[in-house]
């Protein structure tokens, strides 16, 4: 079976019912018609990242708007626990290689995170034009997973700001992956997916040079608990996928 293309619409667009008729404007509809050359008959989804997910066939696309016939809506329910990704910013784009990566595997926030070690720095005058930079590479990936309910892009801590949030949310669970941690994440897995009342679980990545002692510590004061993933040492692009990937076969996602 073909997989359908997906497209992102405004939530109010997309209440209409079965056999009614809507129409999508704008960049997606004017890429739908231009660039995937969607012609009448051929089916979509459009989503608007809240969950809800509408099917539809075209009924005729030309230039950048597009009317199609609702056939199908399903609201999608939010997961719990929640995964959160908090990302250290890397440099060489490998920040935004995580979010893509963690996106396409199910996280449902994700936080970028001015750490100690970071070579890349997020400065007043251009962090609107970074941050959108890692809005659009979980847009794209939110798109290519087909995802109905995308992440979010929380506020940028530091480590003092995320040392805040841990101690204030103890609903969620939070693990820091470091290479000189004693438990291994695999260990943890049954008490995780045995935890009815957990709200959350927070992963922590460092950056290229990893987290520092002080921050560890930090950390490890407000709440969280280091975690090693193996023997091997990943990057900072990597380390995040490889945990979500793990929890979500323990949490049943998989």
């Amino acid at each position: 079976m073909t997989t359908l293309p997906v497209f992102l619409a405004k939530t109010e667009l997309l209440g209409a019912g079965t056999g009614e008729q809507i129409v999508l404007s704008g960049p997606e509809a004017r890429h739908a018609a231009t660039v995937r050359r969607l012609s009448t008959g051929e089916r979509l989804e459009l989503v608007d990242g809240r969950g809800l997910r509408v099917t539809g066939s075209v009924v005729s696309a030309a230039g950048d708007r597009i009317e199609l016939r609702v056939e199908d809506s399903v609201q999608e329910p939010a997961r719990s626990p929640e995964l959160v990704l908090v990302q250290a910013l890397a440099k060489g784009d490998r920040d935004l290689q995580a979010v893509e990566s963690c996106t396409e595997l199910g996280v449902e926030a994700v936080i970028p995170w001015q750490a100690e070690r970071s070579i890349a720095k997020l400065r007043p005058e251009r962090q609107a034009k970074q941050l959108a930079k890692w809005e659009s590479a979980l847009t794209s990936a939110a798109k290519q997973s087909r995802r109905a309910r995308w992440p979010q892009l929380r506020e940028p801590v530091t480590s003092s700001s995320l040392a805040r949030l841990i101690e204030e949310a103890p609903g969620t669970r939070w693990l820091v992956l470091h290479e000189s941690a004693q438990q291994r994440l695999t260990e943890l897995l049954p008490e995780l997916a045995s935890h009815e009342d957990l709200e959350g679980i927070g992963l922590i990545v460092g950056p290229e040079g990893g987290v520092s002692d002080a921050e560890l510590e930090r950390f490890v004061q407000a709440g969280a608990q280091p975690m090693l993933l193996g023997p091997e040492v990943l990057r900072s692009s990597t380390a995040g996928a490889a945990a979500v990937a793990v929890l979500s076969c323990a949490l049943g996602r998989w």
